[in-house]
């Protein structure tokens, strides 16, 4: 009765604020008609689907093929962590929303697209670490958008969330416009650990996953304090091969 109450007045406080601060949908132009994800529309939100076509069982890329099962970069070059649970492709509506809160700032888009995570069947462990930024990066930005999504999860899940468990402690340079191979270079020894690491089962969040040179660099300093096991979860995977 609370819960449906509750959600009846957000629809409520919703509608009132759109009313007062219209916005237009990036992707079909249409008014946006909910607050809690404005200016992406309803009907371009419930565009946000789960893939489910072939992908590495390892890294989540998705393949071609039905029939593979691994891809060549983790055959060849297999990474620290142990898997990575992927939601969506890196297109429409999620690619907008994930660089609207990006890029933009907007920073309520955390709340939508962190219980996106939740349809994930997230297995058991003893913390969750977002992929951190510089200081200098953070300060520019005004926030780091994987730390945001990892609280509603955290929340959601009652598990503990470690801030400050992994971090950035080098500024490099952006990876857009770089190879797998120059992204691996620029972020060798970008990151470090404090804390108590040993035996610790995490989960490794980020937004977006391209080449996975960000997953592999941060899960390769886990493992090397003392991580049990670091598992990836991704909002969205980039690339098909």
């Amino acid at each position: 009765m609370w819960d449906t109450l509750k959600n009846r007045g957000y629809a409520v406080a919703s509608q009132l604020l759109n009313s007062i601060y219209p916005s237009i949908c990036p992707l079909c132009s249409n008014l946006s008609d909910s607050h809690q994800h404005s200016p992406i529309c309803t009907n371009c939100w419930s565009g946000i689907k789960r893939y489910s076509g072939p992908s590495c069982r390892i890294c989540a890329v998705p393949l071609v093929s039905v029939y593979s099962t691994v891809c060549k970069e983790c055959l060849t070059n297999a990474p620290s962590f142990s898997m990575v649970l992927n939601y969506g492709i890196y297109s429409d509506a999620l690619a907008e929303a994930i660089n609207l809160m990006k890029f933009s700032g907007l920073r309520r888009l955390a709340n939508p697209m962190g219980k996106l995570f939740l349809n994930l069947e997230m297995p058991e462990c003893d913390g969750i670490i977002p992929v951190p930024l510089s200081k200098s990066a953070l300060r520019e930005s005004g926030f780091n958008q994987a730390l945001l999504m990892a609280k509603v999860i955290s929340k959601k899940l009652k598990t503990p969330l470690y801030m400050d468990m992994l971090l950035k402690r080098k500024d490099t340079l952006p990876q857009v416009g770089l190879s797998a191979k120059e992204r691996m270079k620029n972020l060798k020894g970008a990151f470090k650990t404090s804390g108590k690491i040993n035996k610790l089962r995490l989960l490794l969040l980020d937004d977006v996953m391209t080449t996975g040179a960000t997953a592999r660099e941060c899960s390769k300093t886990l493992m090397s304090a003392g991580a049990k096991e670091v598992i990836v979860i991704t909002l969205a995977r980039a690339g098909m091969i």
